[in-house]
């Protein structure tokens, strides 16, 4: 292994590294605040619900039952969701250090390789450890936004040459998009249908 090998060794354990950082960080960030958001949104449409004759009982009854399952959903993390801070914490420091480790080889002229290694191998020994398996829904999503928008990774995407389709927006998503896609094409089509019908009629 060169120099230019370790130094993509490097950085490719400083993305799992940080990713997995950013990762516990979404997970308490939507543990800690989408209930209160639910919890106000849930208010202020109650509100309006009595206020305006038009809204569907139904409907808003459906709507908050839905809300109130999100929260039933999110409160399986509440009693973790320090746990996934404190870990996010801990991982951010080893990112840096994994980032200190990437300068004093890129720094180094002639670098022992093996000696390295092993510095790079205790950082990820330690990251295991600490590592958090069972995050809720949608963090991978979040995380992208954390880690490739908020976070200093230059010398990260510098090495790894990052693209923005292929690796700063999730595959989930574009699966997503594409299911919404086909069906709002296909109410449209059948909105379309509909009001043929109704003008031969």
């Amino acid at each position: 292994m060169d120099k230019s090998d370790l130094l993509k060794r490097v950085a490719n354990s400083g993305y799992n590294i940080g990713f997995g950082a950013k990762k516990n960080f979404a997970t308490y960030d939507i543990v800690e605040n989408i209930p209160k958001t639910i919890s106000f949104i849930s208010m202020a449409f109650g509100i309006y619900c009595l206020a305006i004759d038009g809204i569907s009982s139904k409907k808003a009854s459906a709507t908050l039952i839905v809300f109130g399952i999100i929260s039933i959903y999110i409160s399986f993390y509440n009693e973790k969701k320090l746990a996934y801070r404190d870990v996010g914490i801990k991982s951010t420091k080893l990112f840096n250090k994994t980032h200190d480790l990437y300068l004093e080889i890129k720094n180094d002229n002639s670098p022992d390789v093996d000696l390295y290694i092993e510095k790079l191998n205790e950082i990820e020994s330690n990251f295991y450890e600490i590592s958090m398996s069972k995050q809720i829904l949608f963090s991978g999503w979040y995380a992208h936004y954390k880690f490739f928008w908020e976070m200093q990774i230059k010398w990260v995407s510098d090495e790894l040459k990052f693209s923005l389709l292929r690796d700063k927006i999730p595959l989930s998503l574009y699966f997503s998009l594409f299911f919404v896609i086909i069906f709002c094409l296909y109410a449209i089509f059948n909105k379309i249908v509909s009001m043929i019908i109704l003008f031969h009629c």
